[in-house]
């Protein structure tokens, strides 16, 4: 029961190569109906397994668990299929859930122990860091609204640039991860090159410092509550 257990799980997450957006996309009926008949493998599957019944009050907490996500899976799958009848597009964003059903076996379970310990512990120490990060960003997007804001610039779309506070907030969050980066700053830097301080300025704060802080603040806490949970077993 246990193989074929895992088999449905591949299954079910090889499914997402083949989705949209892929680069060789099936048929949406094809990929829906065997989403609907893996899932529904799945639970046949999970329900069956012995593997939890010698731990008291494991398995019904667990098969419950898998039984909402499939149903959310199952419900995102149908609304998704209604939305594309009508030529409106959407996200399935049930597909971020399925690599959950990987931990939800015996031999799993310290996995899910650690995680979620380390999770819970280190959690309130990343919020001071992202607090200070979300303020950085902030600041930073209010200074390209009065530097940008008046210049009456547009990006190659011919989109206006850095006009709405929110939009700025979202464009200098993706220059924070460096993703289309010349998209954020050629606008500006074309109309006059000294604007590129600003950029060069925005970069080395929030990308190289805050995110190299967040970074070690993650994997200190991680490390240390991940000896903890293991009992001193874990070693550098």
């Amino acid at each position: 029961t246990r193989t074929t257990t895992c088999f449905f799980i591949f299954l079910n997450l090889s499914l997402a190569v083949f989705e949209e957006p892929a680069v060789y996309p099936l048929p949406f009926l094809v990929t829906s109906s065997s989403v609907q008949r893996g899932l529904a493998l799945l639970l046949v599957a999970l329900s069956q397994c012995p593997f939890d019944l010698h731990h008291r009050g494991t398995f019904p907490t667990l098969l419950l668990g898998i039984f909402l996500l499939l149903q959310l899976s199952l419900t995102d799958l149908a609304v998704y299929g209604v939305l594309r009848i009508y030529n409106i597009r959407s996200i399935r964003w049930s597909k971020i859930v399925r690599p959950i059903f990987l931990i939800n076996f015996a031999e799993s379970r310290q996995i899910r122990r650690a995680f979620f310990h380390s999770i819970h512990n280190t959690l309130p120490k990343i919020i001071y860091i992202f607090l200070l990060f979300m303020f950085s960003l902030l600041i930073f997007s209010l200074m390209a609204l009065k530097l940008f804001g008046e210049r009456n610039l547009q990006m190659a779309e011919g989109l206006p640039y850095f006009r709405n506070y929110l939009e700025i907030v979202f464009d200098l969050n993706v220059l924070v991860t460096t993703a289309n980066s010349l998209d954020v700053m050629m606008p500006a830097f074309d109309f006059s090159s000294w604007y590129a301080l600003f950029f060069i300025a925005f970069v080395i704060v929030n990308t190289y410092i805050f995110m190299s802080l967040f970074l070690a603040v993650v994997y200190n806490n991680y490390k240390k509550h991940l000896k903890v949970t293991f009992g001193g077993l874990y070693c550098d």
